[in-house]
């Protein structure tokens, strides 16, 4: 039963099925990043003041009229020295006559920012590009800064000895004002911030998905044990109202998920001597009580003779869920003052017994453990074909530790979606101490829909289909039954291709005197 849970620290690998799970479970939020993305994209759009871009290009020219070989020498020296003039162009020798010019009230090293040129390999074009908030401004000092580059590049390249320059630069396009702004960008805009949405809340939904420390599903159980799931109950906004599942109809979806989850057991409870269950959790409110009633319902309805003894002496409930009396009951027998046959109540027409809490004492967990509680259990599974106990949380008392020492199996409810894996881990380290057998877990409240879904599909198919061929008489209402909980109970129950017979047949009213605990202390 060793866990074999790898942490959201120690790195989990996530497959494709993953990947489709954790957008499946966070949509909503990748939706909303990525909108928010978009939103913020578009928004920048108006906000940002537009900025308008005009350019022009220049020649370079080695005047020459020599031989062919000549002016392809002079191609390649105006390669060469097309670089030198695009650094000449944001340089103030270039910008201070442009700045006098246009008269503007700036430095050259600000104008520098708004100018840039270029050029293509191999070719002896440079392009002259300015930008501004004014389209008439950008189109002139473009303009500007080509026309100062002619007249320097020109006093620059000419010999010292006199004459003219060798390098002559022409205004190939002259620089005109643009009709609509070169940034921001719309499109550009929205798809960066469509993108940049998408990976947040992608990032946002792993982050969740390695960071989340419940139980969700059967391959989050599975990574932390290999105890085997019995089965899941799906979440039931009616379970609050009618917690039993024959206060529901007998083929209800709810109904189906406890008898396999007794088929289950019974494969699982193969091997054990003794016929008593324990059913806990790790910490209240995950749906034990329920649960332990409900599957003494599916045991009792299968034919078998079953006690539901309410084990939880600090808030009991299954008196209150079956509307029985638990002022009298299993402490009324631990401490000696009434006999474990006046004790029992029957309850359904299936004649199951039930053994209330009684009350509340002062000392749970030293009269659960005690030899009393031992003897007791004794009496009852040679009374019984099968005693379930509800027994408190394990991790708030020791009570269900203590009392799993007596039975012959444990299931442990945990709620899907709530229970944290330390708390479960923490729960069968608890169990494997006092070494309790284990037979399985239920997953409680699994969601019906999403990615988290709990697969019913079968049953909400073959339910409707069977409503009227697949009933059995004993849950039939006018079928009577003995009003002590006792008799032959003879049935049988063909379900998913088991036969499940009863052994049982006329029982003596059990004889227990809780004085026989007290001669055997």
């Amino acid at each position: 039963m060793a866990c074999s849970y790898q942490s959201s620290t120690g790195g989990p690998r996530l497959n494709f099925s993953d990947y489709l799970r954790v957008i499946r479970r966070h949509w909503v939020g990748i939706s909303a990043l990525t909108f928010v993305g978009v939103l913020v994209g578009g928004v920048s759009t108006f906000v940002v003041e537009p900025t308008y871009t005009a350019s022009t290009k220049l020649f370079v020219a080695i005047q020459s009229t020599g031989s062919v070989s000549e002016l392809q020498q002079g191609n390649t020296f105006s390669q060469a020295r097309v670089q030198s003039y695009i650094e000449t162009v944001t340089t103030p020798l270039v910008l201070d006559p442009v700045i006098s010019s246009l008269g503007v009230s700036t430095t050259s090293a600000d104008l520098a920012k708004k100018v840039k040129a270029s050029s293509e390999l191999n070719t002896v074009i440079i392009e002259i590009s300015a930008s501004d908030a004014s389209p008439v401004q950008a189109a002139a000092i473009a303009q500007g800064v080509a026309s100062s580059l002619v007249q320097v590049v020109d006093e620059l390249e000419k010999p010292k000895t006199g004459g003219t320059s060798p390098v002559r630069l022409t205004i190939l396009s002259p620089a005109a004002a643009p009709e609509s702004p070169s940034s921001p960008n719309v499109r550009n805009n929205l798809i960066i911030g469509l993108v940049a949405g998408l990976l947040a809340g992608l990032s946002f939904a792993i982050i969740r998905f390695l960071s989340d420390n419940t139980i969700r599903t059967e391959e989050d159980l599975r990574r932390l044990t290999d105890i085997p799931l019995l089965g899941g109950v799906a979440f039931d906004t009616d379970a609050a109202k009618s917690p039993l599942i024959s206060d529901s109809q007998g083929q209800s979806i709810r109904a189906e998920a406890f008898r396999q989850i007794r088929t289950n057991l019974q494969f699982a409870h193969v091997g054990q001597s003794s016929r008593t269950l324990l059913v806990t959790s790790s910490t209240p409110g995950e749906g034990k009580s329920t649960t332990a009633a409900n599957l003494a319902i599916s045991l009792a309805e299968s034919g078998q003779s079953v006690l539901l003894v309410d084990g939880d002496l600090r808030r009991p409930k299954i008196g209150e869920y079956l509307g029985l009396d638990r002022n009298a009951g299993l402490t009324t027998a631990l401490v000696g003052n009434a006999d474990v046959e006046d004790l029992l109540q029957p309850w359904g027409p299936q004649g199951m017994a039930v053994l209330t809490s009684g009350q509340i004492p002062p000392n749970p967990s030293e009269l659960l453990g005690s030899e009393a509680m031992k003897h007791l259990l004794m009496y009852v599974e040679a009374q019984y074909d099968i005693v379930v106990i509800d027994a408190p949380p394990l991790l708030p008392v020791t009570d269900a530790a203590v009392l799993a020492q007596h039975v012959g199996g444990v299931v442990l409810i945990i709620e899907a979606q709530a229970t944290k894996t330390a708390e479960i881990q923490r729960s069968i380290s608890a169990l494997e101490m006092v070494a309790a057998p284990i037979l399985g877990v239920v997953l409680n409240r699994l969601p019906v829909k999403g990615p988290d879904a709990y697969s019913y599909s079968y049953y909400g198919s073959d339910v409707q289909r069977q409503q009227g061929t697949r009933r059995r008489d004993s849950r039939n209402s006018s079928q009577p039954y003995s009003t002590n909980g006792y008799g032959s109970l003879e049935s049988s129950y063909e379900e998913d291709g088991i036969h499940i017979s009863s052994l049982t047949g006329q029982r003596s009213p059990a004889r227990f005197r809780s004085s026989r605990f007290a001669d055997e202390d």
